[in-house]
Parts: structure tokens; C-alpha cells; sequence
């Protein structure tokens, strides 16, 4: 996945909203809170940083290509970073965006989902 792939398939994602931030990186957001972060490791290589269930957190954190995102999950948040081959393919990766999304955007409050038109509440 490129990033202009990247960001195309973030934006179709219902009520995101896009910055760059943190030294260049491309921060996805719903209702204001982070769902997809993606920019480049120190070796210059492609990187996409999402949020993910407990259960997948365990799956993905063992695969070639995925880590445990830094930072963010050395404060035990469940967030796994795709940086490197194989990883994820295409597919795989925006299923798992589009899941980071879901997961966010249901621990929104109520009233901010209806209006967003996302979660349990949409």
C-alpha cells in the first residue's frame, strides 16, 4: 500500500478526518480520536499504525511485518504497526483500518456517534 492509497482509503471511511502531524506523519481520526497513523520508519520504509482487538493484538504481534506499535503499546494499548514485508497485504491492511475505525468510533459517546452517523448508535 502506498500512501496516497493510504490516505484514499482512510477518506472513504465514514466521518474521518485527516492531519499531518508528528513530524510528518498521516494521523486519521474519528470524532477527533486517532484510528490510523502511517509515515516512515527510521530506515525510510512505509509504516501504518492501527488500533486492534485484544484477541488480534495477540495474533498480529508474533507476525513478520507487524510489531507492537512503539510507543503506543508500551503504554499497553492494543495498536500494531505494519512496517515491513511481508506484513499485511493490501486487503488485509485496509480490513484491519477499517476494523481500528469501528473500534474507535464505538468508544465515542453516544450522542457524538449518532451525530457522526458511526458505532452503535449510528
Amino acid at each position: 500500500m502506498t500512501l496516497e492509497e493510504y490516505n484514499t482509503y482512510c477518506a472513504s471511511l465514514t466521518a474521518t478526518t485527516h492531519v499531518v502531524q508528528w513530524g510528518g506523519a498521516h494521523v486519521w481520526k474519528v470524532g477527533g480520536k486517532v484510528f490510523a497513523v502511517a509515515g516512515w520508519s527510521k530506515d525510510d520504509t512505509f509504516a501504518v499504525t492501527f488500533k486492534v482487538s485484544d484477541l488480534a493484538y495477540e495474533i498480529l504481534k508474533e507476525q513478520p511485518g507487524l510489531r507492537p506499535a512503539p510507543y503506543l503499546a508500551s503504554r499497553g494499548m492494543k495498536w500494531i504497526q505494519h512496517y515491513a514485508q511481508p506484513g499485511l497485504d493490501d486487503a488485509g491492511l485496509k480490513d484491519y483500518i477499517a476494523e481500528s475505525h469501528k473500534i474507535v468510533a464505538m468508544g465515542l459517546t453516544r450522542k457524538l456517534q449518532r451525530e457522526l452517523g458511526v458505532g452503535s448508535a449510528a
